[in-house]
């Protein structure tokens, strides 16, 4: 795995505006000032509630949303306002799964032709023919060649997936973005579209932003783990370092909630109180303290960095980390509630 960055990502906002008849109200601000980085051959998961800004931050990295501000780099290369033509070339190189198996798959096409698309807008013609690529990817993903005519819904749910991933190796892409690829699938086809995943990451050397909420599916498939909440990431860093130590308190809440076999009941299981503010208007200062445990005043007035901490390789954005003793409160608006 390189360590030079194939993806770097700073300061990336996407601010959706609030209209009131033909004047601009306010903004949603869905993403507010995302930092990671992707090498080569290596899969970050982004993680977080519902809302948080994972899959809005997945569709600016492949530009399918055109950023509010920050930056994008992909190979060294800047790609932030990149349009039209210079578009294409990145085609190729980042790629999308989308998330629902059923509604990204056009109905009125066949199988091949789905998986053809990309090759056919990029005028590509392969060695032996589209026919014979097609058939390829198929066989690849894990589905019969001689499927080629058929249509989507002659097909279930998992093999609608790996028609879409089919779809998305056709170009041989260096990055593919899988927003939530499993989420709508059984349980049990779910570690088998996972194991297809990294399977074609190490025959392919391909690289992923991996999204989802399932914490078990991230463990067991990202090298590092991006934590977003209301539209920033709270913490980042390696797996065993995220899912052993965590720093953040909402990283610790997030992991408390992974079913364990190795514990029966609710026992330690934190139980956050409060909803999730609105991102049209988030809290000042911290935006977890409204939920926090470990809140102070200094939460309210001053937003924390996200920083290295111990010189390690996590990185953290709380005033008072879980690695440090958290002073005495004094009358924060969340607690450490555990049933």
């Amino acid at each position: 795995m390189s360590t030079e960055p194939l993806l770097r990502v700073r300061g990336l906002t996407k601010h959706f505006p609030v209209r009131e008849g033909f004047r601009v109200s306010g903004a949603v601000r869905a993403v507010d000032g995302v930092d990671f980085d992707v090498r080569a051959g290596e899969t970050v998961g982004l993680v977080g509630e519902s809302g948080c800004g994972k899959t809005t931050t997945g569709r600016m990295l492949v530009r399918l949303l055109e950023p509010t501000a920050g930056s994008i780099e992909f190979a060294g290369r800047d790609i932030t306002r990149a349009k039209g033509r210079a578009l294409r070339p990145l085609r190729q190189d980042l790629q999308i799964i989308f998330q629902d198996p059923y509604a990204s798959l056009n109905p009125r096409h066949t199988v091949g032709r789905i998986v053809a698309m990309p090759l056919e807008v990029n005028n590509i013609t392969p060695p032996g023919g589209v026919r014979a690529r097609v058939q390829e990817l198929l066989e690849l993903v894990g589905l019969n060649p001689e499927h080629y005519n058929r249509y989507p819904h002659e097909f279930s749910g998992g093999q609608r997936q790996r028609i879409g991933i089919a779809r998305a190796l056709a170009l041989r892409p260096k990055l593919i973005v899988a927003d939530e690829p499993v989420s709508a699938l059984d349980v049990s086809i779910q570690a088998q579209v996972v194991n297809l995943l990294r399977r074609l990451q190490r025959d392919l050397d391909l690289s992923f932003v991996f999204i989802a909420h399932d914490l078990a599916v991230v463990r067991h498939f990202c090298h590092r783990v991006a934590v977003m909440y209301l539209g920033k990431v709270v913490e980042i860093g390696d797996r065993d370092d995220i899912y052993h130590r965590p720093q953040h308190p909402y990283t610790r809440a997030l992991l408390s909630a992974v079913p364990d076999v190795n514990t029966l009941g609710p026992a330690g299981r934190i139980r956050l109180t409060g909803d999730v503010p609105t991102p049209l208007n988030p809290p000042s200062g911290c935006r977890f303290r409204t939920r926090c445990w470990k809140a102070q005043d200094r939460c309210a007035t001053e937003e924390p960095a996200l920083v290295p901490r111990d010189g390690g390789a996590q990185a953290t954005a709380c005033h008072f980390p879980e690695n440090s003793p958290a002073p005495a409160a004094s009358g924060g608006a969340a607690e450490e509630v555990r049933s």
